[in-house]
């Protein structure tokens, strides 16, 4: 699945600030699994395992630095046309406030389903007709991530103390270098089925919350809004509409199935560029951006995320 759904969850299950923590030995190390399943309406699925270790770090005896932790998390993930390996390392210095860095290293390959083919890796390339082709093998190259991230957080139940007052606003930023081994200067490249248009480089990501938590079986309802940009420059690129932030909007029902057991169901809208009627086929880079109306937003996805936790 796609980065930016990856990080949905990331923020999603972050979000108890103030949550009450597991009970062990005081000023010991805590340690848990869980494995993740995500599976959406597009032809798409991932599943997860992680291994958490939680070490306490400069607490004190207050509410925002009681919990003050170094949190690390070893995940393998498996999908129908990627395997991967991710290591998050994960500090918070105060209740509101996390920084993370990281990074992930995998690779893919492409499948026929339904007819059609879904590109795991490869190089986007422009074709005979001026289309476009992916041109890549299983486990041609490796495709690696490495990123540092801030994030701020809040429960308005610190405030103002009570089981229905948990209001939780979180915001997450993010840099990142991708890169496909096998992709030189310049050259594009897809993973895991996405819009084939990126490059070796540094990107940004960004998102803001705003939920509420409730003590019953529906315990969180939340916005997100998620942006997305490129940040190398590309010749040209303001031509094809490269250089715009792409968003995502996306509803968040999360459902408490047990103490271990937990249901996330994400609606997703995202924004699109629209390019004039005569290029619109083409390879991206030969398109030529609708500077009138150069961004839609149009119905994703319904997407769920499945977590056991033991």
């Amino acid at each position: 699945m796609k980065k930016i759904f990856v990080l949905l969850l990331i923020a999603f299950l972050a979000l108890p600030v103030f949550a009450e923590e597991e009970i062990t030995d005081e000023g010991g190390v805590k340690s848990s699994s869980s494995l993740l399943l995500q599976i959406s309406t597009l032809p798409e699925a991932k599943l997860g395992f992680t291994q958490n270790f939680n070490f306490p770090f400069l607490q004190g005896n207050n509410f925002l630095t009681e919990g003050n932790n170094l949190n690390l998390a070893l995940t393998a993930e498996v999908s129908p046309i990627s395997l991967n390996g991710l290591l998050d390392i994960t500090l918070t210095p105060v209740a509101v406030l996390e920084f993370s860095a990281g990074g992930r290293i995998g690779s893919g390959w492409n499948v026929n389903l339904f007819g059609g083919d879904i590109f795991g890796i490869g190089l986007t390339q422009p074709d005979d007709i001026d289309g476009s082709k992916i041109d890549g093998n299983g486990f041609d190259g490796l495709h690696w991530k490495a990123y540092g991230a801030g994030m701020f957080q809040f429960d308005f139940a610190a405030i103002f103390p009570g089981d229905w007052n948990h209001v939780v606003t979180l915001t997450y930023h993010e840099i990142n270098y991708k890169s496909y081994s096998r992709a030189k200067a310049g050259e594009s490249w897809v993973y895991e089925a996405d819009d084939g248009e990126n490059i070796n480089g540094f990107n940004y990501y960004g998102n803001f919350l705003i939920g509420y938590q409730m003590p019953i079986f529906l315990n969180l309802v939340a916005l997100l809004a998620e942006m997305d940009l490129f940040m190398y420059d590309t010749p040209g690129r303001s031509g094809w509409g490269d250089d715009l932030i792409r968003w995502h909007f996306s509803g968040i029902l999360s459902f408490e199935i047990t103490e271990q057991l937990g249901i996330a169901v994400i609606t997703q809208f995202r924004t699109r560029r629209n390019f004039t009627e005569e290029t619109k086929n083409l390879y991206y880079r030969s398109r030529i951006l609708d500077t009138s109306n150069p961004q839609r937003l149009e119905f994703y996805r319904v997407a769920a995320a499945i977590t056991y936790t033991f």
